[in-house]
């Protein structure tokens, strides 16, 4: 594993991190060196990074706390690879190799959104001892510890149609990738409603959204579906029992349903759980202010876990929890959600 910086800026800098296996990973970082907290959002399948703007856009402003993104192996910015590494097990070995290069030392809380959070529960299952330790919150956003295709969109991984799909993809991928431009625009109504449900949503969120899924190779798109299938993180749920730790869906989500973030709150002793009425799986983009809301609310958590003085005099500057439920404009959150200064 290996970091090489190829731009650096006081507000903003890109950096290649090469795994254990060669691939190099792009990574964005934001916010003071120095910080004494780190936070890592992590991205969903055929998203990006850029899928975070919005909710690190609402973080990034406080200087309490360095952000760091970074594209999967496959997606975005980042090298393709081998077909056969395609699975959620390599992807928390690759958010090892991150933490080591642009954390090494230093309290770290992980955000996860769909698959991104199925990477930080297998992170967790592969790295037990580094809960409480190194890691000291979780933020997990849209996603499941297991069952995916028992409910939602996610039944669609039985289908016949699927093992066809995958076939395809491995013997004419180029053909396929083809098919697949063709086929986002063919069937662009479903996909929004898979993402977005029947909500208005902004033209600029749309546009962002549908340029993710097009610029994602149809390999990597296929290559994950098999480890969706059997994925299953239900024992890393308990450990996550010792630190700070967050859940956040929209009820009105279709591929992970909100009993997917029920079932993990149960399981977590004191996890925080927030439901924001008028989002979809898509919640960080659709509406991003409750959800960095959400996860100041950790964050402060966080801050208090680790020092007896009160937060409004921590030298993070991270912010004072409010003592209220949050109605964010045209927002229903249910839950305790506490806001950055003025986010609301």
């Amino acid at each position: 594993m290996s970091m090489t910086s190829t731009t650096a800026t006081s507000a903003h800098r890109r950096a290649t991190v090469r795994t254990a296996d060669g691939v190099a990973l792009a990574v964005r970082e934001y916010g003071p060196r120095d910080a004494e907290l780190t936070v890592v959002l992590l991205h969903g399948h055929c998203l990006r990074a850029e899928s975070w703007t919005y909710v690190r856009d609402a973080m990034a402003r406080y200087p309490g706390a360095r952000i760091v993104c970074y594209d999967h192996r496959g997606h975005g910015a980042s090298a393709a690879a081998p077909r056969r590494t395609y699975h959620l097990d390599q992807l928390g070995r690759d958010l090892r190799d991150i933490l080591d290069a642009v954390a090494p030392t230093g309290p770290v809380v992980l955000v996860g959104h769909s698959m991104g959070g199925m990477t930080v529960l297998t992170y967790v299952s592969q790295q037990p001892h580094e809960i409480g330790t190194r890691i000291v919150g979780v933020v997990l956003i849209a996603t499941a510890a297991s069952g995916l295709a028992a409910a939602g969109f996610g039944r669609l991984l039985h289908n016949p149609l699927i093992s066809l799909f995958q076939t395809a993809v491995r013997f004419a991928p180029t053909l396929m990738q083809r098919a697949k431009l063709l086929a986002c625009k063919v069937f662009a109504p479903i996909v929004r409603a898979a993402e977005f449900g029947d909500r208005k949503v902004s033209p600029r969120v749309l546009a962002l959204a549908n340029a993710m899924h097009n610029q994602t190779s149809i390999v990597t798109m296929a290559s994950f579906l098999n480890s969706f299938m059997t994925y299953d993180q239900t024992d890393a749920l308990a450990v996550l029992s010792k630190i700070p730790t967050l859940v956040v869906c929209g009820a009105a989500d279709l591929m992970t349903p909100p009993a997917h973030s029920v079932a993990i709150a149960a399981a977590v002793d004191y996890a925080d759980l927030v439901m924001i009425d008028t989002a979809g799986h898509s919640v960080i983009l659709e509406q991003p202010v409750p959800v960095a809301a959400a996860i100041g609310r950790l964050l402060t958590r966080v801050v208090r876990d680790a020092a007896p003085r009160s937060v409004a005099e921590h030298p993070t500057g991270l912010p004072q929890p409010l003592r209220r439920p949050v109605r964010a404009s045209g927002c229903g959150v249910r839950g305790a959600a506490e806001p950055f200064p003025d986010a609301a």
